[in-house]
């Protein structure tokens, strides 16, 4: 099984949707990681801002960050190996490496909703 680790730059959240104004790349990636972590497969991200500790404990990416600087993050390792530096990457690559089809990655969550509004004084 694939294993994909994304490394995201510092940054308040990871959905894009706080602050003045949305990044719709951090939305699309947010929404494909969430698909990914539905079907069970192994991808995993982390944030500098909260999880400085797998930055420095990668030698991989810590030697990355060292010789680049944060101008390489995101930083997208697969099963290890560096994949994408200073980029996400697109739906159709994230299809490809778990033998999916991209649109897979932009299915909506479907949440069923039900307010009982006799039971409220």
């Amino acid at each position: 099984m694939k294993k994909v680790e994304i490394f995201d730059p510092a940054m308040c959240c990871s959905t894009g949707v706080c602050g003045p104004s949305v990044d719709p790349e951090l939305t699309r990636i947010a929404s494909a990681v969430y698909s990914l972590e539905q079907k069970g497969l192994d991808i995993l991200r982390y944030q500098l801002t909260n999880e400085p500790e797998k930055f420095a404990g990668n030698p991989v990416v810590s030697k990355i960050l060292q010789e680049k600087g944060p101008d390489s993050l995101p930083l997208v390792l697969k099963d290890g190996e560096v994949v994408n530096i200073g980029t996400y990457p697109a739906n159709e690559e994230l299809a490809e490496w778990f033998n999916l089809t991209p649109e897979e990655l932009t299915k909506k969550p479907k949440v069923r909703l039900s307010l009982d509004i006799k039971s409220r004084k």
